[in-house]
């Protein structure tokens, strides 16, 4: 109302002005017109922001450019040792081979791949019981266990921006028993038995960082689109709002437009016709945070 007024009474003046004076009160009319396009606090409005717009979008699920490939990448195990903890643990510890890929080093296009990265390089994913996954920046892991359990560990090597490395020799696999002395007893690595180990999303994600959350998985023993399909359920616990997808490619994706506060992921090993695949290691659910700036809420 301001701004209207003030222009009406300029403008009149101006018929019976000289030019000189209309170049002196245009630049007081930019000026009222930038504070009229403000946000009224009266009114309750409010700016619009990336965070807001992302709320209000429904959750989507998006492909991410292309990654580079490391198709001679190798990783395997060359050691594992237990040791007694007490009278009901054991501490394990693990020793890996890299080959064809170097841990600790930025990947490529790192820079440009508009989602969270490592400043500590690339690594591999440790992730023992479909548990969130340690990341190894150096060739070697330990773990304490209780004693009398039965274990599955997947590793694989990640870029630094956690897509993993989906060459074949890229990843191992081992499945084993701690006994009722602390030891290691070797079990059979089931050959047939479909499984699906869940990478990412993991944590805390903050700013520009929740535009896109990546979403990896590892599956086993499951040819994706044939025979199998990894189904992936999305809720903003926060908000309300969710999504389900079926992935039919082993690929990593972006979920996109999650907005901020507490969120849900679950994925699920599903057959071709859609029905939940029985079997360990073929369901998990994760939680993570997201927020536009700090302190996470």
């Amino acid at each position: 109302m301001l701004f209207k007024f003030f222009k009406k009474r300029l403008w009149a003046r101006s018929f019976t002005q000289t030019p000189t004076l209309m170049r002196s009160v245009l630049p007081f009319i930019a000026v009222l017109a930038l504070l009229g396009s403000c946000t009224d606090p009266n009114t309750g409005n409010k700016e619009t922001t990336k965070s807001d717009t992302a709320a209000a979008k429904p959750i989507a699920l998006a492909d991410v450019p292309n990654s580079p490939e490391f198709p001679d990448a190798q990783l395997s195990i060359t050691g594992m040792k237990a040791s007694p903890v007490g009278t009901d643990s054991a501490k394990l510890e693990f020793s890996f081979d890299v080959k064809n890929y170097e841990l600790m080093k930025q990947t490529a296009d790192a820079s440009g791949k508009q989602c969270n990265n490592s400043d500590k390089g690339q690594h591999i994913h440790f992730i023992m019981d479909n548990k969130p996954y340690v990341a190894l920046y150096e060739p070697k892991a330990s773990v304490t266990v209780p004693v009398n359990t039965e274990h599955y560990l997947m590793c694989f090597l990640s870029r630094s921006y956690h897509e993993s490395v989906k060459s074949p020799k890229a990843s191992v696999m081992t499945h084993f028993r701690i006994n009722a002395k602390g030891d290691i007893q070797k079990l059979d690595t089931p050959k047939a038995a479909p499984m699906v180990f869940y990478s990412r999303p993991k944590g805390d994600y903050l700013g520009k960082d929740t535009a896109n959350v990546l979403l990896d998985f590892y599956p086993m023993n499951a040819n994706l689109g044939s025979d199998y399909m990894v189904k992936a359920d999305i809720k903003n616990e926060t908000s309300g709002k969710s999504a389900s997808f079926t992935i039919k490619e082993w690929k990593a994706k972006f979920l996109q437009n999650l907005g901020t506060g507490k969120c849900s992921v679950t994925l699920s090993l599903v057959d071709k016709n859609g029905n939940a695949v029985a079997g360990p290691n073929t369901t998990i659910t994760r939680t993570i945070n997201l927020a536009a700036s700090e302190p996470m809420k």
